[in-house]
């Protein structure tokens, strides 16, 4: 990222070196941090994204948290870490991109927002083993979330089933419930497309946990290490030529590198 003092505040904002002009939660999160300036500045951001885009992975989110910690250090803003992820919420929400991603992004690794809100007023738990865990993804392709989000009937539908297994998983956080109730919440929704759906379906079958990324036509596995390679190859025989990856969990939470 460069700041440079300017007469009128400007914004570019590049991902993978390539210029974007879609980059609404980004903007949105400059603009509010360049009010708690002092003075006007250009700012020009690169977001480098090792996932894929609208897979349900949170690309906005970790975006928008991370450009937030950044412009704070860069504008020499003083906001603590709580102040500035705050920020990057209410970005995301304003957007609707997302509703309690930037709150994961602090907290890291497999947990459940059981009290929602922004960083600093929601309260998580925490799975404590997350070392010992790893996700095998097969990704199709992108799905908005801005317009999910937007839905009323489809909000309505994850309202309905989200609490009570918010309050199952807060009761009993193990990975292979997760799974398991992450599947029922997708089958619940009812959005996957057809060749998600099979994906699942099959992986079932097999005997193998598998569940739908939220909001993404992206399937996931997240099991104890030394079983995510079986669900990768799993995966790329029965989708070959599509994306297949095997990632740790991040342990800790959003932060300057």
């Amino acid at each position: 990222m460069q700041v440079e003092p300017s007469e009128e505040p400007s914004s570019t904002i590049y991902f993978d070196d390539e210029v974007t002009e879609g980059a609404f939660v980004s903007e949105n999160v400059i603009e509010k941090m360049l009010r708690k300036a002092d003075q006007s500045y250009d700012v020009a951001v690169r977001h480098i994204i090792e996932t894929p885009l609208g897979a349900g992975f949170g690309s906005s989110g970790g975006g928008a948290i991370s450009l937030a910690l950044a412009l704070n250090e860069a504008l020499d803003l003083g906001m603590s870490y709580i102040e500035a992820s705050q920020v990057a919420h209410i970005a995301e929400i304003e957007c609707r991109t997302g509703l309690g991603t930037v709150f994961a992004a602090t907290v890291a690794g497999l947990g459940v927002l059981y009290k929602p809100g922004a960083p600093g007023i929601g309260e998580a738990k925490r799975y404590e083993g997350i070392e010992e865990l790893e996700v095998a993804y097969l990704h199709f392709g992108p799905m908005a979330t801005r317009e999910a989000l937007s839905n009323p009937v489809l909000r309505a539908r994850i309202n309905e089933l989200g609490g009570a297994f918010v309050d199952r998983i807060k009761d009993d956080l193990r990975p292979d419930l997760f799974m398991e109730l992450s599947r029922k919440f997708t089958d619940y929704v009812g959005i996957t497309t057809p060749r998600l759906r099979r994906a699942l379906d099959e992986a079932e079958g097999a005997g193998l946990p598998c569940s739908m990324a939220m909001f993404g036509e992206v399937a996931f596995s997240m099991v104890p290490k030394g079983e995510a390679g079986e669900i990768a190859d799993f995966f790329r025989e029965r989708a070959p030529g599509q994306r297949v990856q095997v990632d740790r969990v991040e342990d800790r939470g959003a932060r300057l590198m």
